[in-house]
């Protein structure tokens, strides 16, 4: 039976600001990304997703991003590899603080954002943050966008990755994520999401911006928790997968 993980971004809040839904979504998915302070998050929210995660029994994902909590880590910033591995480190430490003192373990780490999408292009960079990761604990799992560096700087210094695909995001031709300043980044609807998620599992193909088919291989499958209908998306992509006899497991029992 074909295996396929389902991930969402989650523990995005911070003090008295409420993002997603991630009580009700965790259930339903197979790993998460917990947002590590950065871009998002505090250490009480990291503390309770952390929490919900290891009551589910979900595979534990940091996800470190930009020093930019205004922007929500949506920003491109001009800054060194060696600072960005610096800032992953750190991220990758404060949850790992919260995964011990919880008994659980952190499996994989997920850029969030800007430095997601500037890794995927950029290899210098790419390598500097599997460095880190690697650094940090060799067995976690990098990650990162399908054919992107960031895969590709993992698997060049034996460090174990995944290869995610997005059901809310359009895609650019050359495999990137469509820039959410344009229109049609994001879907929204839940049955045009289905029907490239399960092409994308089966065919490995998605149709990009342009009309034309793009190859895009998946481990895993990403909903953004902040999206307002994520809740939505995972139920839905959940039963649709399962009824084409594609079974839900985290990275652990695929990478």
């Amino acid at each position: 039976m074909a295996k396929i993980d389902l991930n969402c971004d989650l523990g995005e809040s911070f003090g008295a600001y409420s993002i997603g839904m991630d009580a009700e979504v965790i259930p339903l998915i197979s790993s998460c990304n917990i947002a590590c302070g950065y871009h998002a998050s505090d250490p009480l929210v990291m503390q309770k997703t952390i929490a919900l995660a290891g009551e589910a029994g979900i595979g534990i994902g940091a996800h470190p991003g930009y020093p930019d909590l205004m922007g929500f880590g949506r920003r491109n910033l001009n800054v060194s590899p060696a600072e960005a591995a610096a800032y992953v480190t750190y991220q990758l430490g404060a949850l790992y603080a919260f995964a011990k003192s919880a008994g659980l373990k952190i499996q994989h780490v997920k850029p969030h954002g800007a430095l997601y999408n500037m890794a995927g292009k950029d290899y210098t960079l790419a390598l500097a943050i599997a460095k880190a990761v690697k650094a940090f604990d060799p067995s976690l799992i990098l990650l990162g966008l399908s054919g992107s560096e960031s895969v590709r700087a993992a698997q060049d210094i034996g460090l174990p990755a995944a290869r995610e695909v997005f059901a809310d995001r359009a895609y650019m031709p050359d495999g990137s994520l469509m820039p959410r300043t344009l229109e049609g980044a994001v879907i929204h609807d839940e049955n045009e999401a289905i029907r490239r998620v399960v092409r994308m599992v089966k065919e490995h193909k998605v149709t990009a911006s342009d009309g034309t088919d793009i190859e895009i291989v998946p481990d895993s499958i990403c909903v953004h928790g902040d999206n307002i209908k994520a809740l939505t998306f995972v139920t839905q992509i959940r039963s649709a997968l399962e009824a084409e006899g594609i079974q839900i497991a985290p990275l652990s029992d695929i990478v």
